[in-house]
């Protein structure tokens, strides 16, 4: 993964879930007006010539549940794009759009000699699901490079894999911020309570924004109360990344009351603070579902 912030902030998407609902829960009221403003900014981003905005934009459509819409788009890409990195992106899409057959071919691209797209299959795999048999999944969590060993982790440990939650919640302690950070990062979708604790001793540890920003967020992300109302602060950070993540985050964590600070981001300069506040704002508005490939299997 590049790791610079507003890169770092492309490669970092998060996986909802979608399609099918669950228990229900508290949502905001988003008007006919507003929902019509919210899709013309996504797909604007979209078909932006922003590759990684395009498809955290593609996210945020299959969220409010125009995976039709999304595959019509994506689809042809696949067919031309040769970058593996980029490929992952476009697969992941297509998947929580709901072509669940296109899931294999992120572990065919981990499968590859070439290590260029081993990082974004193993996250992708994470994000909408996938696993395949678990081999190269395994075996990746033994590698070298630490960004492919957490989201081969997490890939695995979001089916329950007791081995790779330890290796995330060791991580998770790591002294490196780039690491910990990660490891927040993917804990705040499939850890509990029991993580808050350290994920407050690294919000004090963390010495920039951009590191903190990670780490209180998933606090809001397990519903802890000072961790949602730093998530809402940082919708006003100078800082992209931060209100990129914020705004991710805010739809992560069922934050509520950040749906006026979200409106006003439909606005940002940014073009990944616009996508990311317009997709949190359509999965507010609606309870928490799950994803739909996985009902599919």
């Amino acid at each position: 993964m590049r790791m610079n912030h507003l890169k770092l902030a492309a490669c970092l998407l998060f996986v909802a879930p979608l399609a099918v609902e669950a228990e229900e829960e508290p949502t905001i009221t988003v008007s006919a007006e507003l929902r019509a403003r919210c899709l013309k900014v996504l797909r604007a981003g979209m078909k932006s010539q922003e590759f990684w905005p395009s498809i955290h934009a593609a996210e945020g459509l299959a969220l409010a549940g125009q995976g039709d819409e999304v595959r019509e788009f994506l689809g042809p890409k696949l067919v031309t794009e040769k970058d593996d990195q980029r490929r992952c992106g476009i697969i992941r899409e297509l998947v929580r759009a709901g072509d669940c057959e296109k899931g294999p071919l992120m572990i065919e691209i981990l499968a590859k000699d070439d290590t260029h797209g081993h990082v974004h299959a193993a996250e992708s795999s994470f994000k909408v699901w996938v696993k395949g048999d678990g081999k190269l999944l395994r075996a990746a969590t033994k590698s070298d490079n630490v960004k492919l060993e957490l989201m081969a982790a997490a890939a695995l440990a979001r089916h329950g894999d007791k081995r790779a939650f330890k290796k995330l919640r060791k991580r998770l302690k790591d002294s490196d911020p780039e690491v910990n950070r990660i490891a927040s990062w993917i804990l705040a979708r499939i850890g509990d309570d029991t993580d808050v604790p350290q994920i407050r001793k690294n919000v004090a540890a963390s010495k920039d924004e951009l590191t903190r920003a990670y780490h209180q967020h998933a606090l809001a992300a397990l519903r802890d109360k000072e961790g949602i109302a730093a998530l809402i602060k940082n919708l006003s950070s100078k800082d992209a990344a931060v209100r990129t993540y914020a705004a991710t985050f805010a739809g992560d964590a069922r934050a509520l009351g950040a749906k006026s600070e979200l409106v006003r981001l439909l606005d940002d300069e940014n073009i990944d603070v616009r996508v990311r506040s317009a997709q949190s704002l359509l999965v507010l508005s609606k309870p928490t579902a799950s994803p739909v490939c996985m009902k599919k299997k």
